[in-house]
């Protein structure tokens, strides 16, 4: 037997946020999904934006590893030191993804992003417990990989009807491609209008728009399926409980760079 939440699964409809660039916080999603409502939370103070910890799933233990923000060193490094303890005690791994990617930029790259974003890598990859995944909101970018994408071989892995995913956002992309057209025909010394530059930009939105949508994913079957969020409880129960008629494999790991 296995406790309810406390808090009703239906309430997530009011925790989504229609814009899907609103951040929000993933330990309210947890509240109505795990037993009881009750989420042990691993080292809280540290990595913020990576929610980390142990919770039960009718009646199943889990290791939980949900994003609050995007990835940054010492979120990466939790998210790695976390996935490690999860193999040695043999813990399946539940992944909530709303992540637009690692951080960027100058100041992170010399604090070694890169270094700290492969740790997280080398442990996903490593990882032999089962593995779960729910794109909740966004999953752009190497945060796809980093938060178990399909890559990554989650047993089973579920978006939500608002969710995207794809290489960046459609915004981004548009501008992107629309840019790199722009400086081609600017070399050729053609100077554009502001309407010329709309034409060009608005059918890459248009198109990259309906590309990350979670309907498309469904439809190449890059995913399991979408769910209504207030099923998702049920479908990680019936994920896992199936799951754990296989035998887990001892941890293995590469090299890790320090």
């Amino acid at each position: 037997s296995y406790e309810e939440p406390y808090y009703n699964p239906k309430e997530l409809y009011g925790i989504i946020p229609k814009d899907r660039k609103t951040q929000f916080d993933m330990r309210e999603v947890l509240a109505r999904i795990v037993d009881g409502s009750r989420f042990h939370e691993y080292q809280p103070d540290y990595g913020t934006t990576m929610v980390c910890g142990f919770a039960h799933i009718w009646g199943y233990k889990v290791g939980i590893l949900a994003n609050n923000g995007v990835l940054f060193n010492d979120s990466s490094l939790k998210a790695a030191h976390f996935m490690q303890l999860c193999n040695q005690n043999r813990t399946p791994l539940v992944f909530f993804q709303n992540i637009t990617g690692y951080m960027v930029g100058r100041e992170y790259e010399e604090r070694g992003i890169a270094k700290d974003g492969a740790k997280m890598l080398m442990a996903q990859g490593g990882s032999v417990v089962p593995k779960f995944t729910v794109i909740a909101n966004a999953s752009y970018g190497a945060g796809n990989y980093g938060m178990c994408g399909r890559a990554w071989d989650a047993r089973t892995l579920f978006m939500w009807p608002q969710a995207e995913i794809g290489v960046m956002g459609a915004d981004q992309a548009a501008n992107t491609m629309a840019d790199v057209k722009i400086r081609q025909l600017q070399r050729e010394g053609k100077e554009l209008t502001e309407e010329e530059i709309a034409a060009i930009r608005e059918p890459v939105l248009e198109k990259y728009k309906r590309d990350v949508e979670a309907y498309t994913s469904t439809s190449e079957l890059w995913d399991d399926g979408i769910l209504d969020p207030a099923d998702t409880r049920n479908a990680l129960g019936m994920s896992i409980s199936a799951s754990l008629n296989a035998p887990i494999d001892d941890p293995h790991y590469g090299i890790f760079r320090l």
